[in-house]
């Protein structure tokens, strides 16, 4: 009598762990997020004599998918990026500046001092319209534009 109230549970649990496994097959996975960057155009800062000018304007994101965005700066100016809400809706994979990598959860601010350049591997978490502005410099122009769908 006792073995009959445990019967249903004797083939319940495998059958639970089975499921459990099963769904989270490899087969059925999209593929690794942090892997296969896709490009982003070069984003140069300080393109015009006057160091204020960007290369690029705008970019067009996609959430789910890894990007890798290569900053250069002229060296006309010293420019200190921050945009707090793009940074805080984003996974940063990593940021490559020289010989370095970082590996980091999120981002506060990026400065260039100097000319120099840094690769930053992302992927957008969110949809909307971010800024990233260089300090100082936003009145001037030096604003880039992220429309994540």
């Amino acid at each position: 009598m006792a073995l009959s109230r445990f019967c249903p549970l004797i083939f319940a649990i495998p059958l639970a762990i089975g499921l459990a496994v099963g769904a989270s097959t490899p087969a059925d996975a999209k593929g690794d997020l942090s892997i296969r960057c896709k490009k982003l155009p070069e984003l140069v800062l300080g393109t015009d004599n006057a160091g204020y000018a960007v290369s690029q304007k705008e970019y067009r994101l996609e959430t789910g998918k890894c990007y890798k965005l290569e900053i250069k700066s002229s060296g006309r100016k010293e420019y200190v990026l921050r945009g707090a809400e793009f940074f805080r809706n984003m996974w940063v994979r990593k940021i490559e500046a020289g010989d370095v990598e970082i590996k980091a959860t999120h981002l506060y601010e990026l400065e260039f001092e100097n000319e120099s350049e840094a690769d930053l591997f992302f992927t957008m978490i969110k949809t909307g319209t971010y800024k990233l502005s260089a300090i100082g410099l936003e009145s001037k122009g030096t604003v880039i534009t992220f429309i994540v769908k």
